[in-house]
């Protein structure tokens, strides 16, 4: 019996000495990027109470879902706008592959792009849904496969706007380190963006994030021998490839993307994380759980490492505060934004 005691004894502790400081105390190790701040202890509280199986708010695992708007939220888009907006710039007006073949309607979408970029021109009405028509038609034709590598290839361009950054790296250091948070706590986040699902995809999955957890705007698809013939009739074979056409069937904004999270998650959200107007009925719909929930707005305030206007920020912060909604603010709760070596510079064209 001694023998075992002591047997059991050297195999306790070659577990001890084996576990590192993270498989320990992970908490320690997760938000080195973040300042103390009001939002992070929200968060940490919120999640430690909801993930403690003796709380009254205790969610099961299959429950904690979070979304996760991306541009602004943990992408960056002030270079000096979003990046689908700058790739269909460049798509339409600098592309030579392309250039020559653009249609006229979405020739005058992509300059009003270049106009506001370039010169401030304040863009037309509703412009979100003009830029979406206009992307639906000047990448129809091609395959998925090659919109995703067209999509990386001018990510892995510089950033506008910033020297050591390309667009494919310009993500929120400290909001990746909400992921893994999460992650490690048993929560399913998704992302739900009204970017393209397809551009989001590309930019996302250096992270790690599944396809299946990617949520956009969507065009329609065919196969490359279905034609104009409806799906229900055609059987596409083994060797078609899937096509991209020019007809927009939803740009994932304000209330479409809770019907999108309906659609596609099936369970309403128990956290939230957003940066504009676009991100509010998300929220609002995560806020409306019968679970404990809580919803996070990231605002851009930060002048001095992002092309950020701190009045407009601060401004929009007061809006987000007043509809319950938790502030992060980039400036005063981020102890880098894109990480070592990465700099603000003026922007070129």
């Amino acid at each position: 019996m001694r023998k075992q005691l002591s047997i059991i004894f050297v195999l306790f502790a070659v577990i001890l000495v084996g576990c590192n400081k993270d498989e320990l105390d992970p908490e320690r190790e997760y938000f080195t990027l973040w300042n103390s701040c009001e939002a992070l202890t929200v968060l940490q509280d919120y999640v430690d109470d909801v993930t403690n199986p003796k709380s009254p708010n205790y969610i099961k695992p299959e429950d904690r879902i979070a979304t996760f708007d991306m541009d602004g939220t943990f992408v960056g888009e002030l270079y000096p706008t979003y990046f689908e907006y700058n790739l269909l710039e460049y798509r339409v007006l600098d592309d030579p592959s392309y250039k020559d073949k653009a249609p006229e309607d979405v020739k005058k979408t992509a300059q009003e792009i270049r106009d506001f970029v370039r010169e401030g021109k304040k863009l037309p009405d509703h412009f979100d849904m003009r830029h979406a028509f206009a992307a639906a038609k000047a990448y129809a034709g091609m395959t998925l496969a090659e919109f995703d590598a067209y999509v990386k290839a001018y990510a892995s361009t510089p950033a506008n706007g910033f020297t050591g950054m390309t667009y494919a790296q310009s993500f929120y250091k400290p909001m990746l380190q909400v992921f893994d948070y999460l992650k490690d706590k048993g929560f399913t986040f998704y992302v739900v963006s009204g970017s393209d699902r397809f551009i989001c995809r590309s930019l996302v999955e250096s992270l790690g994030i599944a396809p299946n957890r990617v949520i956009g705007m969507d065009v329609k698809l065919v196969s490359r021998g279905q034609g104009s013939e409806p799906g229900v009739d055609y059987t596409m074979g083994k060797e078609e490839d899937l096509l991209r056409t020019d007809e927009l069937i939803i740009k994932n904004l304000k209330t479409n993307k809770v019907l999108q999270i309906t659609q596609e998650i099936g369970k309403v959200p128990v956290l939230s994380f957003g940066n504009s107007s676009g991100d509010a009925a998300m929220h609002n719909y995560c806020l409306s759980n019968t679970l404990k929930s809580t919803a996070f707005m990231l605002i851009a305030d930060d002048e001095d490492r992002d092309h950020a206007n701190r009045e407009k920020a601060l401004s929009l912060a007061k809006q987000w505060e007043e509809a319950g909604y938790h502030v992060i603010s980039m400036r005063d709760d981020f102890k880098t934004i894109y990480g070592d070596g990465v700099e603000k510079v003026d922007f070129h064209f």
